[in-house]
This record gives structure tokens, sequence and C-alpha cells, in this order.
């Protein structure tokens, strides 16, 4: 039996510690006390060689910068997204305080609801580090399937851009657009999301499995997904400060779709899906970003 530290308490990170206690000895910590049996401090459960990390990509940077000093940890990075201010991956973030070897990312498809309720799900450990990732994968219950994979960046953009695609299937389901529309929505952002994972040189297979087209199936079709959720509200002429507070938690495509902007123009990707949430998260009219994207 491991030890393993949880840090951060969301919904998330609350179903992976559920998942990993049965298997294992877990620790959780957030900046909100939580009520589980072995909530500790961050200091105490930054001292277990083992951590799951749910801190999300947009404050990721400064949480490590403030909290975290590296003495041999083992971490399963279990958020996803793209750095708005800077464009980086999680990847790179984490690289500058841990080496590569010691880090894992988690991805496909996951709702924190399922995993409490223990039903079937597949998931996939990505890392550079065959060891590090047969460690973790151990780690999970029988009824979570995993899988392991050495293809980072591709299972970093798929997490990340399933996000954004996710926006605008909620748009789409908001205005009514019908089913023909949303299944035509989430095919064309999968070639999207494969374009822009060539030019990082992510491998073909990531984009049609578990990391890649299937969280993507999953995030893109139901209002369980936060960022799903944001599109129904965007459709609903809600601005998007509106909708994160009505939501209540942190919707990582909204970041990550400014983050695909900047990059777009950077490096010349033709990335039409996810211009158009980050205009109507600039306050675009949907209808109009609808007539564009026809129309192109």
């Amino acid at each position: 039996m491991s030890t393993i530290g949880v840090i951060g308490a969301g919904k998330w990170g609350e179903a992976l510690a559920f998942a990993m206690s049965e298997k294992n000895e877990v620790m959780i910590t957030s900046r909100t006390p939580r009520e589980w049996p072995t909530f500790k401090s961050l200091d105490e459960v930054l001292q277990c060689r083992y951590l799951i990390i749910t801190v999300p990509a947009q404050q990721i940077a400064q949480w490590l910068k403030e909290n975290f000093i590296y003495d041999g940890q083992k971490i399963l990075v279990a958020a996803k997204g793209i750095e708005a201010s800077s464009g980086r991956f999680l990847n790179d973030i984490y690289a500058d305080y841990v080496p590569k070897e010691n880090l894992a990312f988690l991805s496909g498809p996951s709702f924190a609801i399922e995993v409490k309720q223990k039903l079937p799900t597949a998931l996939v450990i990505n890392s550079d580090s065959e060891e590090t990732a047969r460690e973790f994968a151990s780690f999970f219950p029988s009824f979570i399937r995993t899988y392991t994979s050495s293809d980072v960046i591709g299972a970093e953009i798929t997490g990340a851009y399933k996000n954004v695609i996710a926006i605008a299937a909620g748009i789409c389901e908001g205005l009514h657009l019908g089913h023909n529309a949303a299944a035509s929505l989430i095919s064309r952002g999968l070639v999207e999301m494969h374009r822009f994972g060539k030019a990082y040189g992510a491998k073909e297979d990531t984009f049609l499995g578990l990391s890649g087209a299937g969280d993507l199936f999953l995030t893109a079709s139901s209002s369980m997904s936060r960022n799903y959720r944001v599109g129904l509200g965007l459709a609903a002429g809600k601005t998007k400060e509106a909708v994160c507070e009505e939501i209540g938690e942190v919707s990582e495509g909204i970041g990550t779709a400014y983050a695909l902007h900047e990059i777009a123009l950077e490096r010349g990707i033709y990335l039409p899906i996810a211009a158009e949430v980050y205009a109507i998260l600039e306050g675009k009219s949907p209808r109009q970003s609808l007539k564009d994207l026809i129309e192109r």
C-alpha cells in the first residue's frame, strides 16, 4: 500500500482521492478545509512520495512558485489546460520544478461524479518515464482501466483543446441547432485539434484514442461538463464573467481559448472553431460566429 497526497479538493480532486483510497492510504489538502478522514496541511501532504495535483492551469505556475519544494516526489498532474498569459503547456510549467522522469499527466474521458459512483472508466497515464507511468497506473482501483503512453504533448493538447470545443458544443446546443450540427462541430473539432497537435509533433494515435476522441466526445456532449455549460450560458447572451460566477467552478476552456488565439497568431495555425470561441468570449454574437463559420 502506498501513501498518496492529493492537492486540490475540488470535485475532481475528491473523486481521485476517493478512487485511490480503495488500494492506498490517501491524504488530501486544499485551500478550503474539507470533510475528508485524512485531510492534512499542505506541508504534510508535500512529504508524500506520490502526489496528485489538480490545481488549475491558470493558477499552477504561481502555486508552484509559492508552495512547492522538490524533494524527490513523483507527480501525477490531473488538470488540463494551457496557460493563457504565456501559452505554456503544463509539462513546461512543471518541468521548472520537477524532473520530467518524475512527472505524469492524466488524460481520458472522466466525469468526477461517475468516478465517485464507481462506474467503469478508462484513463491514460502519460509520462516520459514508463516506470513512473506504470507506478501511477498501479494505484488505480479495479473499476478504472488504465493505459500508459509516452505522448505527453499529445495528451496535453487533447486535454486542453477539448474544453474549447466543449464550449462551442454548448453554444451549439444553446442555439438549438440540432444533432446534425453538433456532430459536425465535434468531428471538425477533432480535425482542428489534430491540426494543432501536428504542429507540436503529437502522435496520431493519441487523437483517435481515449485522450483525444474519447475525452472530446464526453466533454462536448453533456451538461455535466462545466465547459459545455459555459457554452450554454454564452448562447443565452451572458458574459463570460456572469457565466463563470453562475457555474462557480473553474472552466479551463476559457483560459485555453485565449492561449490558442495567441498561439494561432504567432505560429500561423488555422483554428477556426477556437477562433470563434475566443471571439464570443470577447463579446461577439454567437449567431454571427455561426454564420462566419458556415461561410468561411
